[in-house]
This record gives structure tokens, C-alpha cells and sequence, in this order.
């Protein structure tokens, strides 16, 4: 990895020289005598800050506040009262050029979480954020507002490659570096794999689900064991959800990655409950609806999510859109609220004709339509569509016969057809499928007809291997080499733990998947196992 000065190690040795109080240029005003008088006893930004879905002219910016973050009330060792914090966005990381400020109330109903919708920001620029609650300072978090918007296409453009006379020019310079990332269980590991993100300094992180997970001690066995244990018993209740969050959001490793740049987020099953499906428990837990209306709310707090994503009870809207000027365009699904129960009691399946039926929907139908809708009007260069789950199909058995998951997009086959084929009529330039949840690095090209060699390449898959989940993970060759063979699309697999990074130009995509060969102990480096590029007009990898 290069050695290059990072921003972050100046922002932490800046506070540490201060303690923690950065003193130069525009300083957050001294706190009242009323403040003061009700100062908080110690830090309360424990659980760092973060920043996310930007666009051309504002970010959202994040932090919650706890003094004791394991407190058993899941309030983190907070008063039951709101608390004012203020807020301050600079151009530079000494902050002697403060361009946006304010205060916002911290409520004690929302676990003292504040999230600040900020405007009026010039595109394509890097700024510099901070808080202060009652005396206390921040760590300083790095964001960064999204280039110019593309136009609206001309009359007559049909829009259907991003380089159609209604579309918007692009500069030959025109570049995004963002990372991709999923599936982080506190227990199977050090989030060393965060901490190595962090220091790649991408322009994005998007986060495609498992940023935490609902078992107790020890509910989910890794290979090699735990080395860290999780809160008491597993998430039900909402106390038991904001511990959890603030559990995970107290690794500095995992601090640093959010501080560094900002991140589009979309949950999966492991925020609720392994599997769920709509209003289906797959544990038949009773009460399931106050259990996922609980862990919305916990997870909305928990994330730099914009007011369109407060929860309304049991629902949450994470499906979104976040364009990169005219070089991308971000589409982010919701593969568990509008789904159809998994086919033949889920799991690993030969033989189930259920998973074929042409009526089962993964996506829902509004948001499959708002989806296709989207890709039909972007004039963006790389349609870029964030989701959870394996969409190429996976042959895990080797020899006759077939035997997939039936979480995955395997059990909604039908679905998966009508989507590809919509990719196909909607003439979006260059979309490329990013996945999480499947612990490993997958590569694979996306086709009409896995079972035909000569079905027609839609779109590419990448999927991101985990952070932390399953342990330190393997490379084993001969069983990548069998999965390989059973599934010809797929042309890279990795066991081991890691994330991708993705540079994208008008001309190609480079994703380079980053892995590291341990994560049971601190401070392994990542190294990158393959780097595979898509050339722009290409459905396939190189």
C-alpha cells in the first residue's frame, strides 16, 4: 500500500495537541454560563461522527452523543434531557475558513443523535466538520459535496448511453474513487479492514448491509472463534438495538472510516434479524413488527441518513438515488422490506420449483418500476446499483444438479429475469451490480440465461467479502476452482476478509479487491488479491 500523508493522522495528532480542542482559526464560541453550569461529566462523543448522502450542494452530517456508550438503558449514559450541540463546516482542516455553522438539539427520544441536512455547499468540494456538545470538541470528520448535477437531456434525446446529444458533456478528467464495503460482525474480528479503508482516502464508502448483527454472545459461530463479545442477550427491544450500534460505532477503526469520507448506507437482514423477510420472522419471533420498528428507529439514529429516511414504524425508505455529477449515478435497493417469504423454508435448495414461480418479487413492484424508471432516464456514464444479496446465479453443488440459496437472488429467479432484462430495454450506460452479504469477493458477468453460454452479458457483478464476519477467512483454491467450473459467469472468488475499491473514469472501471489475511489479531495490511477493470461499454470484466 502507499505510504502517502493522510489527513486523518494530521486531524488526530491537531486534536491530541490540543486536547482535543483545535484552537486555530475560527473556534466554536465559548459554551454559556447556563451550559456550563450543566456541563457533561466526560466526552461525549464517544461514537465518533460521520457524514453521507451528499449531492451538489449540501451532505448530511451526523454524531451522537454518549458518555457511557454500553449503558444497559441503551441511552449511552445520557441525561434525559436534550442537549444543544453546535456544528461547524470548513474548507480547510484548521477551520480558518468556516463557511456553514449552527446549533442543533441533540434529543434524548432520539438517543441524543443529531442529523444536520447542510445547503447552500459548492460542488465537487472536500470540507471539514466538527461539533461541540457543552464544552466538549469532536474528533474533525472529512466529507466531500458530489460534482454538478447533469442537466436535464434536450428534447429528442433518447438518453440511452450517457453520450447522446441530449447528455450532459464530460470532462476527460472526470474521476470517482469509492469503496465498497459490508457485513462487519463485532465478535469474528478486528475491524483492521475499516482502519485500511480509511487510509485509501476515497471520495465515497457506500455500505451495503450487516453493519451490525442482533445475536447475543456468541450466536454466530466463526471459524477460529470470537475475539470480542457482544452486549448482553440478543437485539429485540429498542434499548437492545441502540446498545448494539453503540457498541460497534465505538471501534476507532470503524470511526475512522466514516470520518474520512462520506457514505451511502442500505441495511440487509443482521440489523433486525437474519433473514427476515417483509413481515415474516424467520425465527417466528412474535411481536415482529415492534421488533422492526425498534430497530429502525435505532438504525436511523445510528446512521447519516436524511430526513426522507425517518422511520414510520415498522417501515423505513432506504431505496434512493445519489448522482456523481454526470460520471455516475448511485441507485440503492431494499432487498428485505418488500420481498416475498423465502421458497421452500429457505436455505441451501435442489429441487425447489417454488423459487421459479413468475409471480415471487424480491424488490416489490413500485420499487422495481422506480428502479428501471431511473436507469431508463440517467444520462450518467455508470449506473451503479447498490444491493445486499448474490444476484448471478451460484451453483454451490458440484456436479449434476443444482443447489442455491434461496435468501439470494437464486430464490427469486423469475424477478431476476424481468430485472435484466429491464437493464437491457432501459439502455443505461454501463450498470454494475454492487452486493454485500456473501462473506467472500465475487466477480461475475451478469446473463439472461446462466445456464446458456451464449445468453447475452447485461451488466457485471461486484460483490464485497466482509469486513469481519466468519473470521479471518481462506483462500482455498480447489474449491474456487469447482465453483468456478459449475458457475462459468463467475470469473473471481475470494474467501478472505476485505473490501473493494472502485475507480471510476468515463473510459473504465477499475475495482481493485482489497483483502487482508487476518483479522483475529490487530494490524494486518490489505493488500489487493485481483484487480479486475470494465471498459466503459463492455458488460463484461477484464
Amino acid at each position: 500500500m502507499e505510504q502517502k500523508p493522510s489527513r486523518r493522522a494530521f486531524l488526530s495528532i491537531a486534536a491530541a495537541g490540543t486536547g482535543g480542542l483545535l484552537l486555530t482559526g475560527a473556534s466554536l464560541a465559548s459554551p454559556s454560563v447556563s451550559l456550563a453550569s450543566r456541563a457533561l461529566a466526560a466526552d461525549p462523543f464517544t461514537l465518533g461522527v460521520a457524514s453521507g448522502d451528499p449531492s451538489a450542494d449540501g451532505v448530511v452530517l451526523w454524531t451522537r452523543l454518549a458518555l457511557d456508550p454500553l449503558g444497559l438503558n441503551g441511552r449511552g449514559g445520557m441525561p434525559s434531557r436534550d442537549v444543544d450541540v453546535e456544528w461547524q463546516l470548513a474548507t480547510d482542516e484548521r477551520f480558518s475558513r468556516v463557511v456553514r455553522r449552527g446549533t442543533e438539539s441533540a434529543r434524548w427520544r432520539r438517543a441524543h443523535s443529531v442529523h444536520i441536512e447542510v445547503e447552500g455547499l459548492e460542488p465537487g468540494r472536500e470540507y471539514f466538520y466538527r461539533f461541540r456538545a457543552e464544552g466538549r470538541l469532536s474528533p474533525v470528520g472529512r466529507t466531500r459535496t458530489t460534482p454538478s448535477a447533469p442537466p436535464a437531456p434536450s428534447s429528442g434525446s433518447s438518453g440511452s448511453s450517457g453520450s447522446s446529444s441530449g447528455a450532459p458533456a464530460l470532462s476527460a478528467s472526470a474521476s470517482l474513487t469509492f469503496a465498497v464495503a459490508a457485513c462487519a460482525h463485532y465478535e469474528h474480528g478486528f475491524y483492521t479492514a475499516y482502519r485500511r479503508l480509511a487510509e485509501q482516502e476515497p471520495d465515497l464508502v457506500v455500505h451495503l448491509g450487516d453493519y451490525m448483527y442482533e445475536y447475543g454472545p456468541r450466536g454466530y459461530a466463526a471459524l477460529g472463534g470470537s475475539v470480542r463479545q457482544h452486549t448482553p442477550g440478543p437485539c429485540v427491544t429498542l434499548a437492545d438495538y441502540r446498545m448494539r450500534h453503540a457498541q460497534y460505532k465505538s471501534d476507532t477503526d470503524l470511526q475512522e472510516a466514516h470520518a474520512v469520507a462520506p457514505w451511502l448506507v442500505s441495511f440487509d437482514d443482521h440489523e433486525i434479524e437474519n433473514n427476515w423477510a417483509a413481515d415474516v420472522s424467520s425465527s417466528g419471533a412474535p411481536a415482529f413488527a415492534r421488533r422492526r420498528a425498534d430497530a429502525f428507529q435505532a438504525y436511523y439514529e445510528n446512521m447519516p441518513l436524511r430526513r426522507t429516511s425517518v422511520p414510520g414504524g415498522a417501515a423505513m425508505r432506504v431505496h434512493r438515488r445519489v448522482d456523481w455529477g454526470p460520471l455516475a449515478r448511485f441507485h440503492l435497493l431494499d432487498t428485505r422490506q418488500f420481498r416475498d417469504d423465502q421458497a421452500c423454508e429457505d436455505g441451501l435448495r435442489s429441487g425447489c420449483d417454488d423459487r421459479l414461480a413468475s409471480g415471487r418479487t424480491l424488490l416489490g413492484r413500485d420499487q422495481r418500476e422506480w428502479l428501471l424508471d431511473g436507469l431508463a432516464t440517467s444520462e450518467a456514464r455508470w449506473n451503479l446499483v447498490g444491493q445486499q444479496i448474490l444476484m448471478a446465479q451460484r451453483d454451490v453443488k458440484v456436479g449434476p444438479g443444482t443447489e442455491v440459496n434461496m435468501d439470494s437472488w437464486d430464490g427469486y429467479a423469475a424477478e431476476r429475469t424481468r430485472l435484466l432484462t429491464g437493464f437491457q430495454k432501459s439502455g443505461a450506460a454501463n450498470p454494475v451490480v454492487l452486493t454485500g452479504d456473501a462473506h467472500m469477493h465475487h466477480a461475475a458477468d451478469l446473463k439472461l440465461d446462466f445456464d446458456d453460454p451464449d445468453s447475452p452479458r447485461v451488466a457485471v457483478e461486484l460483490v464485497a467479502s466482509s469486513i469481519a464476519s466468519d473470521g479471518d477467512g481462506y483462500r482455498d483454491e480447489g474449491r474456487i476452482a469447482e465453483t468456478m467450473a459449475e458457475n462459468p459467469h463467475i470469473s473471481y472468488l475470494d474467501q478472505r476478509r476485505g473490501y473493494i475499491v472502485c475507480r471510476v473514469t468515463a473510459e473504465k472501471l477499475d475495482a481493485d479487491f482489497r483483502v487482508l489475511e487476518r483479522i483475529s489479531r490487530k494490524g494486518a495490511p490489505a493488500k489487493t488479491g485481483a484487480r479486475l477493470t470494465i471498459p466503459a461499454g463492455q458488460a463484461s470484466l477484464t
